[in-house]
């Protein structure tokens, strides 16, 4: 009889507690974010400017920004398409707040241009050309 008790038991708590620690999809009404492009066959290095993006969704416990990778690929596209320069890594940096999203880019980019001391050709690209699309994660 303990052992049926034990066995209930260790059943509700496994069903009871994933629901309870799952973790939220919120929808932001502003994220701060911008993109970083490098190349392992190159010296070239793209940044974006910090951008404003309404309605991008991020993850309530983990505030991590739903949808990385789309955004990550829409830089990609973006490069390939535009500039002729497939096969890059991307990667998009964001926060919640202006200042926090800046802080970051003033820090990657010191590492790219004062620490790196001229090995990285630093290309910027401006919100008129390339901006960043909501992705729609309420699924």
């Amino acid at each position: 009889m303990k052992i049926l008790k034990y066995i209930l038991f260790s059943l509700l708590i496994a069903v009871a507690i994933p629901t309870e620690m799952q973790a939220k999809r919120m929808k932001a009404p502003k994220m701060y974010m911008f993109g970083f492009s490098a190349s392992f066959q190159d010296s070239i290095v793209y940044m974006t400017d910090v951008q404003e993006v309404e309605g991008a969704w991020y993850d309530t416990k983990t505030k991590f920004l739903m949808g990385r990778q789309h955004y990550s690929y829409q830089l990609k596209d973006f490069l390939a398409n535009n500039m002729q320069q497939p096969n890059r890594v991307c990667v998009v940096m964001y926060a919640l707040t202006r200042k926090e999203a800046e802080k970051k880019f003033i820090k990657l980019r010191k590492e790219y241009t004062i620490k790196a001391k001229g090995k990285y050709d630093v290309r910027y690209l401006t919100t008129a050309d390339f901006h960043f699309q909501p992705v729609d994660m309420s699924e």
